[in-house]
């Protein structure tokens, strides 16, 4: 009995022998689901190669879809100085001056006209809470205001043409703490000074002549524009 048990014993370790020699170290190897794949190496080298490319379109993007970034954007291309207004003191009118007017309301609902302001100076400005332009040069416009508000002599007309924008604007202007009087117009206004680009700026002389009229952004609280409106009251 013990005899077949030590063959038996015998046998198996003969059979476990092979086995043990034979072993090797198991080494853990990459299996095929850990290996990257060809679409995400290709898309890991057209980012590495495209990556400022996709960065400046980003940021473009998110400069025409958010008027607060096209806003910032645009005041610091303002800070050039490229973008001072200025009056041509060599600009005649061209435009009758009936051809200018227009009725408006104040925040109160008051009606009024450009006619009866004649014998004054009148800072028009056109623009909507949406637009990143008028945004941004609001802070220009402000400080002129600032200039002028006690100065009987000189209207500031701050007019929405949007009328579904009356109520953001309001708050907008509340927010950021602008002082300037909001108009809507109660009436067309004549091609002559607003053809429907926002923002639109037109000053009048007290003869109710246009001797300032531009559209798109630019700077109104230069030393110069400054001047150049004292000048017109001066007249």
């Amino acid at each position: 009995m013990k005899s077949e048990r030590s063959k038996d014993v015998l046998l198996l370790k003969s059979n476990l022998r092979p086995l043990v020699q034979n072993e090797k170290p198991y080494i853990l190897t990459p299996t095929n689901n850990s290996k990257p794949k060809p679409n995400q190496n290709k898309a890991w080298q057209f980012i590495k190669k495209h990556g400022v490319s996709l960065l400046m379109a980003i940021a473009l993007i998110t400069m025409l879809v958010n008027p607060d970034a096209k806003s910032w954007v645009i005041q610091k291309m303002m800070l050039t100085g490229i973008f001072n207004a200025t009056i041509d003191e060599k600009t005649t009118e061209v435009t009758p001056i009936s051809n200018v007017d227009f009725a408006f309301t104040d925040a109160e609902g008051t009606l009024k006209n450009t006619a009866s302001l004649r014998g004054k100076v009148v800072f028009i400005n056109f623009w909507a809470s949406w637009c990143g332009p008028c945004r941004a040069e609001f802070p220009s416009i402000q400080t002129l205001y600032s200039k002028f508000e006690n100065d009987p002599n000189v209207v500031f007309l701050i007019v929405n043409p949007d009328l579904k924008d009356v109520e953001k604007a309001k708050a907008y202007l509340a927010n950021q703490r602008f002082t300037m009087p909001f108009y809507q117009p109660a009436s067309a206004v004549p091609d002559a000074i607003y053809t429907g680009t926002l923002p639109t700026t037109v000053v009048l002389d007290k003869k109710g002549a246009v001797r300032f009229q531009h559209e798109g952004f630019a700077n109104y609280a230069s030393e110069k524009f400054i001047k150049q409106l004292k000048d017109l009251v001066a007249e």
